[in-house]
């Protein structure tokens, strides 16, 4: 290593002692012929002293300029007395700086590296490495990593497995648009990227893995909002032989020992609940935002399995086509679709619905039934579902389960203003990457290879 302790490690109990820390000069202050410089990197600051004493490192320090990087090495001492910083944990020492090594300059900035900026998104974004040492933003993403952290925790220690579904997948577009990825090797063909795992999640059902999880990335090619963005995380449950009841114990039980453990806060359980119409009815909204508490989470549940589309002139599932319809109302799927209940649930938290699931269908001929009464005929079904319907005639279990958009929860937790803010590298509205440029143009070959041909752009 080519330090012996962090910039937010040291403190009286190091005093004498002979050190080695790396960082970014995060300012820089001369007092008469005295050079004090904040190294910081990303455990913390410490203050480090430069003395004319000290030919050579003195000689260097002059020179430093933020964001330089360097490495120094030098003894550890007590604040003189009456300028410590109780504010950080280093704050009651200093290092005096011996030898001093630049391990590499920084440019002019474009901003300063400070909690509070004034400066435009797309300047942060595009200088993002920059914005990103800012120690507010920083610690959005270590607290994102500790609940990523704790979820994993709970869900290994009740017996879930961690299973990677694909990237490369099937087109079967049921809302948003798809991405798609060509395929060199079957040129006319594409795969798409996953919306989510749900197809993939109910075949491990079918497989006997009973209890199932992932941290997975999703992508959907739709209009952005400040609470979309065109790639998204999501944290995927589905367990086999349950009910909401189920669902909802687990999930209640996991956030009350995720929130407890990391930010030290105890979840009242359980959480209210309120069925879908009383939601419209009461506040016209199926995302209400009701109870006490910083932390206001709410179970919605009793939806309707399908709305009508006017343009199509079609029933279409409100969630998506593979929720279980509630057992009391499926003889009326022929009789009259628009009162089936759907058995499926969204967890809202202050006003925000993060997270949504459902009790899945699990009989091939109910699945194909739904299918018929969207519109999609058997033919359609084969072509876009037909691996599922096999899965689901060899013995599929009751299963279900749901999956959490932890992009828009952490943004909640930490009182961002937009999902950007707790994504590391988010694209604009416009879903532009500003600091790569994607979407970019490739070169012609590249397309060749995979049979395709671009249309000019036309002139306005």
């Amino acid at each position: 290593m080519l330090r012996t302790h962090t910039c937010g490690q040291l403190d009286r109990n190091n005093i004498g002692e002979e050190v080695t820390l790396c960082g970014w000069v995060a300012s820089r202050r001369d007092h008469g012929k005295i050079i004090f410089i904040d190294l910081r990197d990303r455990y913390g600051k410490t203050q480090v002293v430069f003395l004319p004493s000290f030919k050579d490192a003195y000689k260097k320090a002059k020179k430093l300029k933020n964001e330089d990087v360097i490495r120094i090495k030098g003894k550890v001492n007590p604040r003189p007395k009456g300028t410590e910083n109780p504010k950080i944990s280093t704050g009651g020492v200093e290092v005096c700086g011996e030898e001093l090594e630049i391990l590499n300059s920084s440019l002019d900035l474009p901003f300063s590296i400070e909690e509070k900026i004034e400066v435009s998104e797309d300047t942060r974004l595009y200088h993002r490495y920059l914005d990103l040492r800012r120690k507010p933003l920083l610690d959005k993403f270590i607290l994102r990593s500790h609940f990523n952290y704790k979820f994993r925790e709970y869900l290994h220690k009740c017996g879930f497995l961690e299973i990677e579904t694909p990237y490369l997948t099937k087109s079967t577009p049921e809302g948003a648009r798809d991405f798609l990825v060509p395929s060199r090797l079957n040129q006319g063909k594409f795969y798409a990227l996953p919306q989510s795992p749900q197809l993939f999640k109910q075949i491990l059902m079918v497989a006997g893995v009973d209890k199932y999880y992932q941290i997975v990335r999703c992508f959907r090619d739709e209009d952005l909002r400040k609470d979309r963005q065109p790639e998204f995380t999501q944290l995927d449950i589905e367990l086999s032989f349950i009910e909401e009841e189920d669902i909802y114990n687990l999930v209640e039980d996991m956030l009350k020992f995720v929130f407890k453990e990391v930010l030290g806060i105890e979840l009242k359980t359980p959480f209210l609940r309120i069925k879908y119409e009383e939601a419209m009815k009461n506040y016209s909204t199926d995302k209400p935002d009701i109870g006490k508490g910083e932390f206001r989470f709410l179970w919605v549940y009793e939806f309707p399995l399908f709305e009508y589309n006017q343009q199509e002139q079609r029933w279409q599932a409100l969630h998506h086509p593979f929720t279980m319809p509630s057992l009391k109302d499926i003889e009326l799927l022929d009789k009259n679709p628009s009162l089936v209940k759907a058995r499926s649930y969204d967890l809202v938290l202050n006003g925000v619905e993060v997270a949504s699931g459902s009790i899945r269908i699990h009989d091939p001929q109910l699945q194909k039934k739904i299918f018929s009464l969207i519109k999609v005929d058997e033919e359609e079904a084969e072509r876009k579902f037909g691996f599922l319907l096999r899965a689901l005639s060899y013995g599929a279990p009751p299963h279900g389960g749901i999956a959490f958009g932890l992009d828009r929860l952490y943004a909640i937790i930490t009182k961002s203003e937009s999902i950007r803010e707790v994504i590391g590298f988010p694209k604009t509205q416009k879903g532009v990457c500003m600091l790569t440029e994607a979407p970019s143009e490739v070169e012609k070959n590249q397309l060749e290879e995979l049979g395709i041909e671009t249309k000019e752009k036309e002139e306005k």
